[in-house]
Order: structure tokens, then C-alpha cells, then sequence
């Protein structure tokens, strides 16, 4: 017997450090839980436009930005769904509840309201991912450039850290990862490792390399895993260890990597559309393009040369 999945369109309404939560009203499963806004997705609709139906409908406001992002498929007691994550950035109107629901602004990384509904939780782990993954480049900047402007970002921007150093050894290794997390841990930053690099316990996490990835059996034990990805069979299998996200790409030519045939946007978009895990476009990334690379379904980006650079 084939289960029935229900649609539902649903919105992380963002404004600086914040996201919107809505409790739900009397009178529907799991009353009085928190939840996303959005709603059902009627049949032949669009997502989008069923998300800016259901926001109009549900909070009075009319959506301006909204950006695909993840989805994630729960069954609950009396359904199935699967929900398509947007990111709304930009709307007219103040959010206001029209069903006799709750809406509450919560801090991205520290939600305290209660209780949530159980889909909730790899979301709101995803969405406290940084937008901009830092992939460290010490073998072309030298070790005390590379730290010094990573201790000028971490004040102002939660970094997530990739230390993906192939020469050096590993005690030069374990100094450059202690040094990095002394500089970004105070301010809510995370370093995960590549796994050419080895094993290190002080980090947040590991990332695999693709090879890796493809010969992984099960997650890795790490509070953080993400993986390097290039092709949707590599995205599927990140998907089926429980990853917590993957890095995509190239999406545009690199001199890092001149052999690899880049993907492009709507290569790239394809790929990702329906992924369960937030997804980093990597390859000729800058910040000022990060939007684009919203616009095509993507985390944010993982950035090398120009991690640095506004």
C-alpha cells in the first residue's frame, strides 16, 4: 500500500538573527506545538505561490524574497508530509496572527519556546549552519595571514571552518586547528576537518571527501558531518548517511580545479531541488554572489580565495 504524503509549503521568515515560529491553534493535531508557518499545497499549485497564499492567509503579510531551501519528509501519527523549506527574506507588512495561532521571534541557534514539533529539529539544526562556510587556505596565505583574517571576521560573522591542509604534517595540522578554534569558538564558530587530514577530537566535526563519502558505511561518530559532493548518486548518499550538510560543485570554473567540469546554476539547482540536507555551492564563489546562489537552492557557499573578500 502506498502512503499517502501531504505537500506542505513552509517559511523560515528571517530578519537578522531571528526567525519566526507559529504555535498551533486548538482543534488540529498537535495543538499547542510549535511549527514553521505555511501550510497545505492544494493540488496543482505551485510551492511558492501556495507559501505566499498560506502567509497571506495565516500572517497578513505579502512575500517579496523567498528563496527554495530544504525538504524534509516526517511521518506523524495521523500523516505523512513533506515539507518544502523556503527562506523568506523580504516581505511587506508586520507578521500578525489571523488563525489564533501564536507567532514568537526566536534567535537562530537558541529557539525557546516548547514544545516543538518533532520534524523541527533537523531543521532548526540546519538553519544555525553558518551561511558562508570559510575553507582554510594556509598553504597559499601562510599560517599567520590566514589566521589573522580569520580573527577579523569571527567578531562579526558566525564562521564554520573547514581546515583542508594536505601538506604540513600532523602536528602542524593540530597547532593550525587549535589556533583556529581559539580565535572563532568564542563566538559561536565551528571547525570541522577534512578527512584527508585525519582524525581530531577538538573539532566540531569531519568532512568527507568524496572518495570518503562514497566508501562510507555509516555516519561518521561526530557531532558535525558534511561531505564534499559532485553529482546527484554523491548528494544521494550524504543524504542516506543523515549528513548534516554537503558541499556542491564546482559550480563555475576554478583555477584550484582547471580538470573539473563545472556545473552551473541550473545544473546545480536541479541537483539540489528536494534535497533533505542544506547544501553549500562551492567553486568561483564570492560573497557578493551569494544571493544568486540562494536564488538556485543553495545553504550558502563554501568559499576559498575569497573568503576574505566583501
Amino acid at each position: 500500500m502506498t502512503t499517502k504524503i501531504t505537500q506542505v509549503a513552509a517559511a523560515v521568515i528571517e530578519r537578522p538573527g531571528e526567525f519566526l515560529l507559529a504555535r498551533r491553534p486548538a482543534g488540529k493535531p498537535y495543538s499547542g506545538y510549535w511549527e514553521f508557518p505555511g501550510g497545505k499545497i492544494e493540488p496543482g499549485e505551485d510551492a511558492r505561490a501556495a507559501l505566499v497564499r498560506e502567509l497571506r492567509e495565516e500572517l497578513g503579510i505579502e512575500v517579496r524574497t523567498a528563496t527554495p531551501w530544504i525538504t524534509r519528509e516526517y511521518a506523524y501519527t495521523h500523516a505523512t508530509v513533506r515539507l518544502h523549506f523556503f527562506r523568506v527574506s523580504a516581505w511587506d507588512g508586520a507578521p500578525q496572527p489571523l488563525e489564533d495561532q501564536a507567532i514568537a521571534w526566536q534567535r537562530v541557534g537558541a529557539p525557546d519556546v516548547a514544545p516543538m514539533l518533532p520534524a523541527n529539529a533537523p531543521v532548526l539544526a540546519a538553519l544555525a549552519l553558518p551561511s558562508v562556510m570559510i575553507v582554510s587556505d594556509v598553504a597559499r596565505m601562510g599560517m599567520e595571514a590566514w589566521l589573522e583574517a580569520v580573527s577579523r571576521r569571527a567578531p562579526g560573522e558566525r564562521l564554520l571552518v573547514q581546515i583542508r591542509e594536505k601538506a604540513g604534517g600532523m602536528q602542524a595540522l593540530q597547532n593550525l586547528l587549535s589556533r583556529t578554534l581559539a580565535r572563532i569558538e568564542p563566538f559561536g564558530g565551528r571547525v570541522v576537518v577534512n578527512s584527508d587530514c585525519g582524525h581530531f577530537a577538538q573539532a566540531h566535526g569531519v568532512h568527507l571527501t568524496s572518495r570518503a563519502l562514497r566508501e562510507a558505511a555509516g555516519r561518521p561518530q561526530a557531532a558535525l558531518a558534511g561531505a564534499s559532493c559532485h553529482d546527484a548518486r554523491e548528494l544521494a548518499q550524504a543524504q542516506a548517511l543523515g549528513l548534516d550538510y554537503a558541499v556542491l560543485g564546482p559550480v563555475h570554473a576554478t583555477a584550484s580545479h582547471p580538470d573539473a567540469r563545472p556545473l552551473e546554476w541550473d545544473t546545480f539547482a536541479r541537483l539540489v531541488d528536494g534535497c533533505a540536507l542544506p547544501v553549500y555551492a562551492i567553486g568561483g564563489m564570492t560573497r557578493a554572489i551569494s544571493g544568486e546562489a540562494r536564488m538556485h537552492g543553495a545553504h550558502g557557499v563554501a568559499l576559498l580565495g575569497a573568503a576574505f573578500l566583501d
